[in-house]
């Protein structure tokens, strides 16, 4: 079924917060300003790795309208964060690994003021070696740059003895090292927000984040304060893409409100930004493939080295991800994985759309083309011929969730009229092809990872029936998928629902707003309290009007009899109104499913895609114009129509992004670029000009899962389908992104020099 409005009458909504977002009137977070509001600077450091020799704020704190400068002695608490290790310095003692490290803050009247500020702050560093390569870090000689060592962490997967033994026996062996980039997020809204502390001692941070609940427990243990005593809201945010689930401005503008007793502003400038944030993790993954002479994939061995940088953040998780899913959506019997994650004085890695699946299956959807040509065998067709049975067990031998979505998407993608369509005839200028790939990715944080969500259903006294999550909206659709299923389940109308998200003073704990995640747990959360809640809000009814529950029904506007003539019995508003304030609540506390073997992190929920390309190479530039990109899509029951496609088609551009132009370049542990002057993203030029989006809906009849996200699988097998294009195209094989046009300019020349010496061409 196409993704078009025809096939969701009904469903194509408006999202609730489109026309404010489209005429500029949305107030986000960075938009903020309460009075004395005072506006902060960091101090980061202009080296890669330093020790510390001294630092000096006496000239700083001299400067008319500075009222606060802080350095590590004015941590109350404990002077760390990270998601999983807290292991990042607040404002660094000692030493600094990498040119983002926070060395002090400054809190002034005016950003102008703040800059000149933190120019004046003295600080003595003694250079160290530098590490701005795994390779290196791994070296016994290397310096370590953490107490632990330069290894973050370790995960592999073994299906069976002596894969490599099975691997040398087959016919068909493809053997390659695979490299991908450093990719930026790139949202528009930087890191940014205000921290106001409350007369009653208490502190309110407004601030872009995915996980209120985890920023307000790093944020107790940094200021030695009661969670009680911080609130955070979190909504609306101006993107993220998993560059915003970790901390980022908020310790300093909590540091510097504490210190001043004003309320304290940052915005991050882009370049800051860039030094100090998040990045896609870059790995190189190296990967043995084998096949028997039928074309069954055998033995795969996996070797994945990524660079988190100078700190952790969610770098385990990553790298466990990366290796669950380097078999992808395949039966492959003897499999050997290995991936290690290490420290370098590089910029931190860490989440990021895809969360390490993109990496991986650029590297094993390359494998099984190269395999099909050395096979000569049809691509498709030797997918087809591998691809996993709906009740096969996952990439890690752990038990999931039966699905036959890997078999959909491929027989969906093989119609797409971008393998079926003649291409144009090549030029002189111009060489065009064609190629597909497909995917799996798992939802949810996965086993052995604390993954809890709740809801609550609530009559307010204005007559609104009010649903709370902890999640965020930073424009993935939220709000219009949540009014979506209110309406669906509830039977009420759109204005008769008020949606309250991210904020941890009003809503219950529901998670982070990642891992594709949100729309799973929203769905669950409203399926489990819909009962109860009509149960309650019938029997209220009942005592007032006198009409047996069995009688009542919820509908748009209030409580409707059942008797066919359609009669609203009682408002909500009016029920409220003889309820006082006996008002009815429901709330609900659950997990994300998980697998029930223990296999930490391994996934239990999965969506799968394919995705087509169509490409267009500039014999002159070796320029590529991706001109065609179809997607096929198997992710449940599509709530948000409109939503959907977004996620799919936003999430194609960012991973055509990562395919043909992103890279954060380093040298020496120091970015070449600070800005998209010379970072270059897909603009409206760049996007295809034809894009299908195909949906299959179905799951099997005993899976009460509900719909599945979709934020992350637009993004995954984009890679692999654009270099199997370039290879249709002109032969050549792709093993680094992004492609390099010079390079491939380079290779094309030779290839086309050696094909005049064998056809005796001039």
């Amino acid at each position: 079924m196409k993704l078009i409005r025809e096939n969701f009458q009904g469903k194509w909504k408006v999202r609730p917060d489109g026309y404010e977002k489209v005429t500029g009137s949305l107030k986000y977070l960075t938009d903020y300003t309460f009075p004395d509001m005072l506006y902060g600077k960091v101090l980061r450091s202009s080296y890669p790795h330093a020790n510390i020799r001294s630092i000096s704020t006496v000239k700083a704190e001299q400067i008319e309208g500075v009222s606060a400068v802080v350095t590590y002695k004015d941590v109350p608490g404990m002077n760390r964060f990270g998601l999983i290790f807290p292991d990042q310095p607040v404002l660094c003692e000692d030493v600094v690994r990498y040119v983002g490290d926070a060395v002090a803050a400054v809190a002034a009247e005016s950003e102008e003021i703040a800059e000149k500020a933190i120019m004046l702050i003295e600080v003595e560093y003694e250079a160290l070696t530098v590490i701005d390569d795994p390779e290196k870090a791994l070296r016994h000689s290397a310096v370590k740059l953490h107490p632990g060592g330069n290894i973050l962490h370790r995960a592999g997967y073994m299906s069976s003895e002596n894969v490599m033994r099975e691997i040398e026996d087959c016919p068909y062996i493809v053997e390659e090292i695979y490299e991908t980039p450093r990719q930026m997020h790139a949202y528009m809204e930087t890191e940014g927000g205000v921290v106001v502390p409350e007369k009653d001692g208490k502190m309110t941070v407004y601030a872009a984040t995915q996980h209120g609940f985890k920023d307000r427990m790093q944020l107790a243990r940094i200021l030695d304060m009661p969670e009680y005593k911080i609130r955070v809201i979190s909504s609306p945010i101006g993107g993220s893409f998993g560059g915003k689930d970790e901390l980022n401005i908020q310790p300093y503008a909590a540091l510097l409100a504490l210190k001043s007793n004003k309320p304290v502003k940052f915005h991050n400038k882009r370049s800051e930004s860039v030094r100090a944030g998040l990045k896609r993790h870059p790995m190189k993954v190296k990967m043995i493939t084998g096949a028997d002479e039928n074309g069954k994939l055998i033995g795969h061995f996996v070797r994945i080295t990524a660079d988190t940088g100078a700190y952790a953040t969610l770098g385990p998780a990553v790298l466990d991800f990366a290796v669950e899913h380097s078999t992808g959506p395949y039966r492959i019997p003897h499999v050997d994985i290995e991936g290690i994650s290490v420290f370098t004085n590089n910029g931190v890695s860490g989440e990021y759309r895809g969360f390490g699946g993109n990496q991986v299956t650029f590297a094993l959807e390359s494998q099984i083309d190269r395999l099909a040509v050395k096979m000569n065998m049809d691509p498709m067709s030797l997918r087809e011929l591998n691809i996993r049975n709906a009740d096969d067990l996952g990439p890690l031998g752990q038990r999931i969730v039966a699905n036959d979505g890997a078999k959909k998407v491929l027989n969906m993608i093989k119609s797409s009229p971008i393998l079926t369509t003649p291409l144009k005839k090549q030029d002189h200028w111009c060489l065009r092809g064609r190629g597909a790939a497909i995917t799996m990715h798992g939802g949810g944080l996965g086993f052995g990872r604390p993954d809890p969500s709740g809801a609550r259903l609530s009559l307010t006294k204005e007559g609104k029936i009010e649903i709370a999550f902890g999640f965020e909206e930073f424009g993935q659709g939220l709000l219009a998928s949540i009014e979506i299923m209110m309406t669906d389940m509830l039977g009420c109308a759109k204005e008769d629902i008020k949606i309250v998200i991210g904020d941890t003073e009003l809503v219950p704990a529901s998670g982070s707003s990642t891992a594709s995640r949100s729309t799973n747990m929203i769905w669950k959360g409203i399926n489990k309290l819909k009962e109860p809640w009509r149960n309650k809000l019938l029997a209220a009814a009942s005592t007032v009007v006198g009409v047996p529950t069995e009688n009542l029904i919820l509908g748009k506007n209030g409580i409707w009899g059942k008797d066919g003539k359609n009669n609203l019995v009682i408002s909500y508003k009016e029920l409220v109104n003889y309820l006082q304030h006996d008002l009815p609540v429901c709330s609900t506390q659950f997990h994300f499913p998980t697998t029930p073997d223990a296999i930490v992190g391994g996934h239990y929920l999965h969506t799968y895609a394919a995705v087509a390309a169509e490409v267009e190479i500039d014999r002159l530039t070796g320029r590529i114009k991706v001109t065609k990109l179809d997607h096929a899509v198997a992710a449940g029951p599509v709530v948000n129509p409109l939503g959907y496609l977004g996620q799919i088609e936003g999430g194609a551009i960012m991973g055509l992004g990562f395919t043909i132009f992103e890279d954060s370049l380093m040298e020496n542990a120091r970015y070449h670029t600070e800005n998209f002057d010379s970072y270059l993203i897909p603009t409206i030029k760049d996007i295809p000009l034809t894009t299908n989006v195909d949906v299959d809906e179905s799951l099997f009849e005993n899976d009460s899962f509900g719909p599945r996200g979709v934020g992350e699988i637009g993004t995954v097998a984009v890679a692999p389908a654009i270099t199997a294009a370039i290879h249709n195209a002109c032969g050549i094989w792709v093993k680094k992104l992004p492609v390099s046009s010079e390079e491939l300019l380079n290779a094309l020349q030779t290839t086309l020099f050696s094909f005049h010496r064998q056809t005796g061409g001039s």
